[in-house]
């Protein structure tokens, strides 16, 4: 694994693809914080009609979306409330717990979100984004191959895959994670791939690498372009 595969942290990527995601810049403005209070997050609606992508049935998008990710929803809200009642006299073992379902449920729906976005397109790279991945792995077909290779080796198991924008290092960087609570430490996530076998058996069984042809063929480069300028707006760079 080159130092572009590296895997740290989730907390970072998470905080700031919401960032990415919810707050509008204007040229030397600053961002402003987007707080929801404890229990109030919502699922948002799938971004495309499920009936019209390449390979992925309307059944398997809607069962993803309405169990897994609004199932995800649905525990950080439980969570978040269990959390506000968190004193000085609660045990640390209890507080632990909580903590750690929060980072879980919290990266599992905001990636989920993350990962729907991404979808609806026609696959064909285009933007911004599309060079700088050029540029990063030497060749338009290099990182896709680093992508796919790191889709399989998550098949028949359990994950993500993350093409993130590392602020501190300035670079574009390749994530595979077995869970929910690994990803790159401060990573803004570009591009994003359940590798979860929810994503796929539905329509494809065991044959992940018919689902993973699939999710480049449905890619949305319009979106991914926008959390390309975004992020580098925020970067300020």
């Amino acid at each position: 694994m080159n130092r572009r595969e590296s895997i740290g942290t989730i907390a970072g990527a998470v905080v700031a693809t919401v960032a990415a995601s919810r707050v509008s810049l204007a040229k030397g403005d600053k961002p402003a914080l987007t707080p929801v209070a404890p229990g109030g997050h919502k699922p948002a609606p799938l971004p495309f009609n499920p009936a019209k992508l390449t390979g992925l049935s309307e059944k398997l998008l809607t069962s993803h979306h309405d169990n897994n990710y609004a199932g995800a929803v649905k525990n950080l809200n439980a969570v978040e409330l269990e959390l506000d009642k968190v004193t000085k006299d609660t045990p640390g073992f209890q507080v632990a717990g909580l903590r750690e379902r929060e980072l879980t449920y919290a990266n599992s729906a905001f990636l989920h979100e993350r990962y729907f976005e991404n979808l609806g397109g026609d696959g064909k790279p285009s933007g911004e984004l599309a060079k700088a991945l050029t540029t990063q792995f030497g060749t338009a077909g290099r990182w896709e191959e680093l992508a796919r290779a790191t889709a399989m080796s998550l098949g028949g198991g359990s994950g993500w895959v993350v093409i993130a924008l590392s602020p501190l290092t300035n670079d574009l960087r390749i994530v595979g994670t077995g869970g929910h609570a690994l990803a790159l430490a401060a990573g803004t996530p570009m591009l994003v791939l359940d590798m979860f076998e929810h994503a796929y058996a539905i329509d494809y069984g065991s044959a992940h690498a018919k689902y993973i042809e699939a999710f480049f063929a449905n890619l949305n480069w319009s979106v991914l372009d926008r959390r390309w300028q975004t992020a580098r707006k925020l970067a300020g760079s």
